[in-house]
C-alpha cells in the first residue's frame, strides 16, 4: 500500500515530523493501526536493522530513525491497546552495576522494539537484585545484560546466580553483550546467548520470545 510504503521510506530516512503525520493519515484513512505499526514502521525499522548489521549505515541514522519510529509509534499506541493488540514479548534491558555506559544499550532497545517486542528499561548501573526482580514482577521472557569494562562484566554471572537462586531460571533466557563480552564467556558463565551486535540481539530476543 502507497502510504504504508511512504511511512516505511521516511522513516528509514529518520523524518520524524513526516512520519508522524503519515502516521495520523494513515489513521484517518480507517488502515488499521496493526498494519500502519507492522507494514509501515516495523518494515522500515527493519530495514533500518539490516543496513546497519551490514555497515551501510551507522549509529548517527539509526539514532534519527529511531527518533522517527517512536514519533509514530506513540499515536499508535492508545489504538493499539484498545485493539488488544500484544507485544510479540517483553524483554528488560540494562547496563550492570558499577557501569555507566549506555550507547550500546539504548541501540539494543531500539532494535528490539523495531522488532515489536516490549522493552523495559532499566538504565544503567543495575543490580542483579534488580535485574531479577523486573523480570519477575513485569513477566519478562528476557533478560538483557550490557557491559562496556571488564571490571563489571563479572555482574553478569551474579544476574545468573540471582535468577537461580529466585527460581526463574528456567523460565527467562539472559542474553549478554558489549565490548569485553564473548561467546566463550557467555558459556562460561552459563548465559543463554551473546550477540556481537545491537540488530543480531533482538533477532535472538524475538527467537526467544517466540519459544
Amino acid at each position: 500500500m502507497e502510504l504504508l510504503r511512504e511511512i516505511s521510506e521516511n522513516l528509514q530516512i529518520g523524518k520524524a515530523k513526516i512520519v508522524k503525520s503519515l502516521v495520523e493519515q494513515a489513521v484517518a484513512e480507517g488502515i488499521s493501526p496493526e498494519s500502519i505499526l507492522n507494514e509501515g514502521l516495523l518494515a522500515g525499522m527493519s530495514i533500518v536493522g539490516e543496513k546497519f548489521k551490514n555497515n551501510e549505515i551507522y549509529v548517527p541514522e539509526v539514532l534519527v530513525a529511531a527518533r522517527a519510529m517512536n514519533m509514530g509509534s506513540q499515536i499508535l499506541k492508545p489504538l493499539l491497546a484498545a485493539e488488544g493488540v500484544k507485544a510479540t514479548g517483553k524483554v528488560c534491558i540494562g547496563t550492570v552495576q558499577g557501569d555507566l555506559h549506555d550507547i550500546g544499550k539504548n541501540l539494543v532497545k531500539m532494535m528490539m522494539e523495531g522488532k515489536g517486542l516490549e522493552v523495559v528499561d532499566l538504565g544503567t548501573d543495575v543490580s542483579a537484585e534488580t535485574f531479577v526482580q523486573t523480570a519477575i514482577e513485569q513477566d519478562c521472557k528476557v533478560i538483557c545484560c550490557s557491559a562496556l569494562l571488564t571490571t563489571t562484566m563479572s555482574v553478569m554471572e551474579d544476574v545468573i546466580k540471582a535468577a537461580e537462586a529466585a527460581g526463574i531460571r528456567d523460565k527467562v533466557k539472559i542474553m549478554i553483550g558489549g565490548a569485553p563480552v564473548s561467546e566463550e564467556y557467555c558459556r562460561k558463565i552459563g548465559a543463554d546467548c551473546y550477540t556481537v551486535d545491537a540488530a543480531s540481539a533482538a533477532d535472538a530476543a524475538v527467537a526467544f520470545c517466540a519459544e
